[in-house]
């Protein structure tokens, strides 16, 4: 009979050829020390590089490897989920594969949650050492998500966590497809704890684009926030009400027989409006968008084989 682990540690990869073995000799390194039966679950995510390869190398050396191939890149939070459904561990892992956070954290992690008896522990980054405008937009993305949504998440808290076997089953009953898994490890509840760290500058290049960390965060806000819908209703409300005092003050001037003159002025109040429709018309779109994609119900990802 194959030993249930008692650690399983989940790392989605897309592009990590040049982090990957350092990335899981860490790992190793770590787990060793911990003296626990462990296993790694390392998804590639559609990698172009050589990223599979090394993995594959790397497994040779290591029967505690098992690797799950994607057919194609289906995005961050979509590999973790496959780990994370992969996992039969009574602890599960979740750390990028970036080297961005330190595997050795993951002993710290472990201690908390048992010595503790949490169902949940989260690292907390009190230091980040990245790109000021990359930093900047992340700052500004935490205090918006804890602000107007409703899981009151911490800010500067990302993927990397231990989960106990009853809070991840939590997790993956959740059937939503537009996925923020640091909002969604809040919103399930459990007893919760954190350890703090600093976390480094990538070395390598980037494997989350802006563009892809900008669908993250509108992932997450639009997901647990009706804010932006209800600033949309007070606006219009306004607008409506300026309108009105509008039509009035036009209709006295047309009684008394004043003529209201200044193009200028009246295509500047139909380009504002305008504008304030179309921005709140996108913000419906975004809601209607992700309903559209929540009642095609289509898997979050194919996995094209496994390398146990």
């Amino acid at each position: 009979m194959t030993m249930t682990p008692e650690i399983s540690i989940i790392i989605p990869l897309y592009n990590e050829e040049h982090n990957v073995e350092l990335l899981i000799n860490r790992t190793i390194d770590t787990i060793n020390k911990l003296n626990v039966e462990s296993e790694i679950i390392c998804i590639d995510d559609g990698s172009s590089d050589n990223t599979l390869s090394k993995l594959l190398d790397l497994q040779k050396t290591s029967s505690i490897i098992k690797i799950i191939q994607l057919s194609r890149n289906f995005g961050h939070q979509a590999a973790y989920i496959a780990g994370l459904k992969e996992s039969k561990a009574k602890y599960t892992v979740m750390i990028d594969g970036d080297l961005q956070d330190p595997p050795e954290l993951i002993a710290e992690l472990y201690n908390k949650i048992i010595l503790d008896k949490l169902d949940i522990v989260y690292a907390k980054r009190n230091k980040r050492e990245e790109k000021f405008l990359k930093h900047l937009l992340i700052q500004i993305f935490h205090k918006l998500f804890s602000n107007i949504t409703s899981v009151k998440a911490p800010a500067n808290v990302g993927n990397f966590s231990i989960i106990k076997r009853n809070a991840l089953d939590a997790l993956l009953s959740l059937p939503e497809k537009n996925i923020y898994l640091p909002g969604l490890r809040f919103y399930i509840g459990f007893k919760q704890g954190f350890v703090e760290y600093n976390r480094s500058d990538r070395k390598a290049d980037e494997s989350l684009s802006t563009t892809k960390l900008f669908k993250l965060a509108f992932d997450a806000i639009f997901s647990f926030s009706k804010i932006p819908i209800k600033i949309s209703l007070i606006i219009g409300t306004i607008g409506i009400l300026f309108s009105f005092i509008g039509g009035i003050i036009v209709i006295y001037k047309k009684i008394i027989g004043v003529a209201i003159t200044g193009w200028t002025s009246e295509m500047l109040v139909l380009f504002f409006f305008g504008s304030v429709q179309l921005f709140f018309l996108g913000i419906l779109g975004e809601y209607v968008f992700r309903i559209f994609i929540e009642t095609k119900d289509r898997p979050l990802y194919f996995i094209k084989k496994k390398y146990n």
